[in-house]
């Protein structure tokens, strides 16, 4: 007799619990509160779906950063070269880009969302859409089905909570999740936004918003007892705002700072290509050749002139001042903006912004092997609701893609685990 398995959220995680769960040979039927299934895929990757990357598996770990032991099992049972694999098989094209991240050919997420739908509907899940459930139905200590918000009861052997953690809560993400996990008896790590936009207490960066910044070095240090811990130090892109910064340094800044954010500093290399003593070399190179020139024409020779002017104001020169009225401290001064530019975070931004949520169900109490609650047998956890957050690039889908693939496919054993 075939198992019964109830699949609560039809995001990745959600999506892929219920075809590995009909893969498994278990009737499966997918619960999802919105309109549609897939309403977060659709935002991902600003409407692309970076879907997972395809770097290997060492370099996969290292962009975990909480609890990347637990998702062993998970990823041994679908790792990305797998959720590849699977979605080509079923028809959808992908292409790789820069940093390996891997994207649908057609660049619309919805060609995702609507792959895994149709394998789906060919499996012969059931989806019932604005479907909302209220509490867990348990009995004599196992999970056998849920009570939606009508007050229907829906009986099942198994039951796989997919809802997502609270970030974009606009695409149905509010946290109930958790609510549910309380209720079978898990305690949280406390959900905080992740992969978020900072806000800065120096107010200049506002008057940069919209100006992307490439190729440039950012840094976070925390002050210590006897001396600062880096926190954090990549290259790559980052983005000015009306509130202080983002892009993709910024968001994955965000995920490693403390909750505590006093006595954490940034610093800026804008040329991080270039020593200081080479920089050096260049600026008094073309302040020699500008002599007679506004300072401004050197400086827009380094920078985009917006945040050249911006460099200026906090050194406090003029714009107009001659090249060769320039003294050696000044230059120096330039110089340091140039290669350590100074902001403080403030906070970070809300969930309405974040890309995923940390925290979540302690993963101590839940079986890496099989996603199964060790609180209350029957019920097992995928994506966003566990206690794991990684880093941009397609990391996080593939955690939601993997352990979705794990709960389904142990949903549907005939013995649990």
């Amino acid at each position: 007799m075939h198992k019964s398995v109830l699949i609560v959220g039809g995001g990745a995680s959600g999506l892929m619990a219920a075809l590995f769960a009909a893969r498994g040979g278990a009737r499966a039927t997918l619960l999802e509160r919105n309109e549609k299934l897939g309403k977060k895929i659709y935002i991902t990757g600003k409407g692309r779906c970076n879907l997972t990357n395809a770097c290997d598996s060492e370099a996969f770990m290292r962009h975990i950063f909480r609890n990347p032991r637990f998702l062993y099992a998970a990823l041994a049972t679908l790792d990305n070269f797998g959720v590849m694999e699977l979605l080509e098989s079923l028809g959808l094209a992908l292409k790789t880009e820069r940093g390996e991240r891997v994207f649908p050919a057609s660049d619309k997420a919805s060609d995702v969302t609507n792959t895994l739908a149709r394998e789906l509907a060919r499996l012969g899940v059931a989806v019932r859409l604005n479907a909302r459930v209220a509490h867990l139905l348990a009995e004599n200590g196992r999970a056998v089905g849920v009570k939606m918000e009508n007050g229907e009861e829906i009986k099942a052997d198994a039951v796989v909570l997919a809802t997502g953690g609270m970030s974009y809560p606009s695409t149905g993400s509010t946290g109930d999740g958790y609510r549910l996990a309380k209720e079978a008896g898990h305690t949280l790590a406390a959900p905080a936004p992740a992969l978020t936009p900072v806000e800065t207490v120096e107010t200049w960066p506002y008057a940069l918003s919209g100006l992307s910044l490439r190729n440039v070095r950012l840094s976070a240090y925390a002050a210590g007892t006897r001396k600062e811990k880096r926190l954090f130090s990549e290259q790559g892109e980052m983005l000015f705002t009306h509130f202080g910064v983002s892009g993709p340094l910024v968001l994955t800044l965000s995920s490693l700072l403390p909750d505590d954010l006093s006595g954490v500093r940034l610093s800026i290399d804008l040329k991080p290509a270039l020593e200081e003593k080479t920089l050096d070399a260049r600026m008094v190179r073309d302040l020699r050749e500008f002599s007679r020139k506004q300072l401004i024409t050197v400086m827009d020779g380094l920078a985009p002139h917006n945040l050249a002017l911006t460099l200026l104001s906090l050194a406090g020169l003029s714009p107009a001042m001659p090249c060769n009225a320039l003294t050696h401290e000044q230059r120096r001064a330039l110089l340091g903006l140039f290669k350590a530019l100074p902001l403080t975070p403030l906070k970070l931004r809300g969930f309405s912004e974040a890309i995923v949520t940390r925290g979540g169900v302690n993963v101590r109490e839940v079986n890496p092997s099989t996603m199964e609650s060790k609180c209350l047998p029957g019920l097992y956890f995928a994506g966003e609701m566990l206690d794991v957050d990684a880093a941009t690039g397609g990391f996080n889908l593939q955690i939601a893609f993997s352990t979705g693939a794990l709960a389904g496919k142990s949903a549907a054993k005939e013995e649990t685990a």
